[in-house]
This record gives C-alpha cells, sequence and structure tokens, in this order.
C-alpha cells in the first residue's frame, strides 16, 4: 500500500515488517529503494514506476543487504543499481538468496521472477561520496552497526533522506553487526540533520516523517536504548535486560533472538571496558 506520497515522493508499506520502499522522481531519474516484499506489492511498485518513469533513467538503491530490502531486484532488469562496497563485496550472498528461496518456499509462493543478489553498478564507498546524474545530486553516508554494508542517501533535490534499518518511528535497534558502529552512525545522522536539508525521511521499517523534531527524537530513542543495554550489560545486570527485552514491540520469537543477539554483540564489544 502507499504509505506517503508528495509531488516527487511515493513511499510503499509491505504487510509484512512495515517495510519500506520509496521511489523517488527527479527531473533527470527515477530512483527505487529496497523494492519489497510480496509479489503483488511488488508489482505495484512496477506498476507505479511505469507511470511515472516517462523517458527518465531508472536506478535501483540497496540500504543493504538483508533478504527482506533486496527481494525485488530482478524485478526491474533495466535500472542500474546503486550500494555500498559493503554489499558488492557481502561475504554471505548465497546464504541472503536461500533466505529468500526459503521465504518462497514457506508460503507456497513461485518466485514471479529470478531470485539473485544485487550486482552494483555505482560504488559507494566513503562518507560524504556524491554521484551527480544530471541536475540530481545524491549524497551518501556509510551506515554500520546494524548490518556492515549499510548506506545512509540524501536525494539533495527532494531534501529526502533513505536511512535503511535505522531511526524507525517503533523499531529499536536490531545489532546484527556492531553496536559501536552503530553508536557511530547515529552519531552521523546526527550531523545529517545539521549539514542537510532533510524534509523527508523514510525509514526501512516504519513511518515516514517530515518534521525535524521527530528525526531527532527517533535518533536519541535509538541512543537511549543503546545507552541503557550497554550498561545493563556491563553490570551484568539480568532484571534491566530482562525490561529491556520487554521494550522490544511487537514481542515475538523473532523480537528475542533479536534481543539476544543484542546483547551477545553488547558483551562481546564492551565486556570489560565502560569506553562507551
Amino acid at each position: 500500500m502507499i504509505q506517503f506520497q508528495n509531488d516527487s515522493i511515493t513511499v510503499f508499506q509491505s504487510a509484512l515488517f512495515q517495510t519500506t520502499c520509496t521511489v523517488a522522481v527527479t527531473k533527470d531519474l527515477v530512483i527505487v529503494v529496497d523494492p519489497n516484499w510480496l509479489p503483488h506489492e511488488i508489482e505495484e511498485i512496477k506498476e507505479h514506476v511505469a507511470r511515472v518513469k516517462g523517458d527518465r533513467a531508472l536506478y535501483l538503491l540497496f540500504t543493504h543487504g538483508d533478504f527482506d530490502h533486496i527481494i525485488g531486484y530482478h524485478a526491474f532488469p533495466d535500472a542500474k543499481v546503486i550500494g555500498s562496497k559493503g554489499l558488492q563485496e557481502h561475504p554471505e550472498k548465497t546464504q541472503k538468496i536461500e533466505l529468500i528461496q526459503q521465504f518462497y518456499n514457506e508460503y507456497y509462493i513461485e518466485p514471479p521472477y529470478e531470485v539473485g543478489f544485487p550486482e552494483v553498478d555505482y560504488l559507494i564507498h566513503e562518507d560524504g561520496q556524491q554521484l551527480v546524474l544530471g541536475e540530481t545530486m545524491l549524497t551518501f553516508y556509510l551506515a554500520q552497526g546494524h548490518t556492515h554494508d549499510g548506506l545512509f542517501t540524501l536525494v539533495e533535490p527532494l531534501g529526502l533522506w533513505v536511512a535503511g534499518d535505522y531511526v524507525s518511528d517503533f523499531e529499536l535497534p536490531f545489532i546484527y553487526y556492531s553496536a559501536k558502529a552503530y553508536e557511530g552512525t547515529l552519531r552521523k545522522a546526527e550531523q545529517i540533520l545539521l549539514n542537510h536539508k532533510v524534509s523527508v525521511l523514510v525509514p526501512g521499517h516504519g513511518q515516514t516523517t517530515f518534521e525535524q523534531a521527530e528525526i531527532k527524537r527517533r535518533i536519541q530513542l535509538s541512543q537511549n536504548y543503546l545507552s541503557r543495554l550497554i550498561d545493563a550489560v556491563v553490570d551484568e545486570d539480568v532484571e534491566r535486560l530482562r525490561a529491556l527485552e520487554k521494550e522490544m514491540p511487537f514481542s515475538s520469537n523473532f523480537t528475542k533472538e533479536c534481543h539476544k543477539d543484542n546483547v551477545e554483540i553488547v558483551r562481546k564489544e564492551y565486556v570489560g571496558s565502560k569506553g562507551i
């Protein structure tokens, strides 16, 4: 379904995990971010792209390589792909493809197109890197923590910030890679607000916002959670850790496993030192 729309930006939201796909249109291009999940949802995105594309070039942007974000890769075979160096060099490409196939199999879904891992045409390898396409400028920042290959993208003419799996309105940090890197990414998020004109923020899961105060609240929500998690792990405070687990929205076996992963990664990185 369409979650948000203005003259240049349309945000689709899947029924699964409130996962978003952003389609942005400028004078020069159409950029599709993380097309997902279910076949009929991706078909709706494709139909929208066909209506707005005209003679513009088509680009796919992947915020990171988790299987739910790359599942629609081959739905747009003529698009050029933008991704991070971490995405291009992802060490678990085969596993991600297997997860996509497993998802289809579990729900008796015939894959509507080939299953594959994105091949990157435009490689992003450093903070502040820019890609100029006609009169459209894209600015990128590496966003590690949730994964090793995350990417923040600013579509400068539109004031659009596509954040991937960060700064959600409801989802607390899922740390699959590094808590320390996650903290660094949140500091980058603060700097993006200071250094760029952001009028629309789209998280990978959850609601789009155009309010600066709400973006700041989301950053602080994640920072506060991480700070309390790190303190609880370092102090070996079981009760506080249990309380933090209960803060995870949509409590399930999945969120329990995510909490367990968060604790293990923090323990690995911080136990023995409070140099947070």
